[in-house]
């Protein structure tokens, strides 16, 4: 395997640490995937007091702490979530949020949740770009740059960039049903508004030459979590988007998310991320062009005619939210969180060795929950799929979930092999 990039588990005393559950960082190629960070005081482990605002700077430092601890600045993040538990708080961090993007905006997501572990007003989370890989004593085509690009046919931000490219992957702002034009939600209900969002991620797309049928991840966070089947009538107008991915049958992997409120009232917002086959320079035409988007389902783990069970795209392998399915009944389990949580992380596994993986592969695991306080009994059967507590991890409490669910997970997972270039 020498020569192939290697996961890369990083952890520093200067930010708070959970041990034996999951890394702070977790680099593999391109990419350094960080834990959500919670406003802890790394010193004492406990929260931080002084409202929201004191919360933000605690999660923004710890942030920063782990950045400087792998030699990277905050110029590097590529995309930025911020989760909080009141809607109203985000004018509050985002006068936090400036002061460490002074210039210099990545992507970004704002939600509110139905809670946050250790009752946190606030949990930051962040994706940072790595120029030099993860080959080991093989650096990676150095100083690779970052591409921000926005157009005036979506809505612009001065707290976030459209789109931030680097290497092989375009990170999309999340959408709200926003007209450019006005500057406003756009009346008309939750279909209108599902049309707005990708309308304006097909107008990002469209200003940088990519098409939709590049998107390899998608996330829809919904107000109303029963407005998911307007919702999808709409989805089905905008993907499959071509000729190719109609005849392939081609759908991102996808994730649905409960949020108990959003930016400016709206019930619906959508983010993505997007294959970027010519990578970014200085990468050369020859080692980056036309690599291709490598869909798999599996018969042992649930399938959803809406969505990919995995996506593999250049290094990294991107899965749809797992409920608490048997895959053989189509129907919830009915027991526990505990065996909720099990039959998640079965799903997940049956999905990552169908593509000849591992789990020690998995960089990146999230995980929604319809009652923070089950975080301990999760833990217990997470650690049995985790042993080593590598992945990075976000943990967010929703009002509700699909089929009444207690529990969803979603992962990222490393792809050593890449994928392809066309033929």
């Amino acid at each position: 395997m020498r020569g192939y990039n290697a996961v890369l588990a990083r952890n520093t005393e200067k930010a708070p640490r959970n041990t034996g559950i999951c890394s702070q960082t977790v680099a593999f190629s391109h990419y350094n995937n960080f834990s959500a960070q919670l406003p802890i005081d790394p010193t004492s482990g406990k929260l931080v007091a002084g409202g929201v605002k004191k919360q933000a700077e605690q999660c923004f430092n710890n942030i920063n702490a782990i950045v400087e601890s792998i030699g990277h600045v905050m110029s590097d993040v590529i995309r930025i979530t911020v989760f909080v538990k009141n809607i109203k708080d985000v004018d509050a961090v985002d006068e936090v949020y400036k002061t460490f993007f002074p210039t210099y905006v990545p992507a970004r997501t704002t939600a509110a949740v139905a809670d946050l572990p250790m009752g946190a007003l606030v949990q930051v989370e962040a994706l940072i770009s790595n120029g030099e890989g993860t080959i080991p004593d093989a650096p990676q085509a150095g100083d690779l740059i970052k591409l921000i690009n926005n157009t005036i046919n979506a809505p612009l931000s001065p707290l976030s960039a459209q789109t931030v490219s680097f290497s092989h992957y375009n990170n999309i702002s999340a959408q709200l049903p926003v007209d450019p034009q006005t500057g406003r939600v756009v009346e008309g209900g939750v279909k209108a508004q599902a049309a707005q969002c990708l309308k304006n991620i097909k107008a990002i797309l469209a200003s940088i030459d990519v098409p939709l049928d590049d998107i390899v991840k998608i996330n829809i966070f919904l107000k109303d979590l029963a407005d998911i089947d307007a919702v999808n009538q709409v989805y089905t107008t905008f993907f499959p988007d071509s000729g190719v991915a109609r005849t392939l049958g081609y759908l991102p992997a996808r994730t649905v998310i409960a949020a108990a409120a959003l930016p400016m009232d709206a019930l619906v917002q959508i983010e993505a991320v997007v294959s970027h086959g010519d990578g970014t320079p200085p990468q050369l035409v020859e080692d980056r062009h036309g690599l291709i988007i490598k869909p798999a389902n599996t018969p042992k783990a649930p399938k959803c005619s809406l969505s990919t069970q995995t996506v593999a795209f250049s290094h990294y392998n991107h899965l749809s939210a797992q409920l608490p399915l048997d895959p053989k009944s189509g129907k919830i389990v009915a027991m526990g969180i505990k065996e909720q949580t099990g039959q998640c992380l079965q799903n997940m596994k049956e999905i990552v060795e169908s593509i000849d993986h591992a789990m020690a592969d998995v960089v990146k695991v999230n995980i929604f929950l319809k009652n923070i306080a089950d975080i301990a009994a999760v833990d217990e059967v997470y650690t049995t799929f985790f042993p080593g507590g590598v992945p990075a991890r976000r943990v967010v409490g929703v009002s509700a979930l699909p089929g009444d669910a207690l529990i969803q997970i979603d992962a990222v997972v490393s792809n050593a092999e890449g994928t392809p270039p066309e033929a």
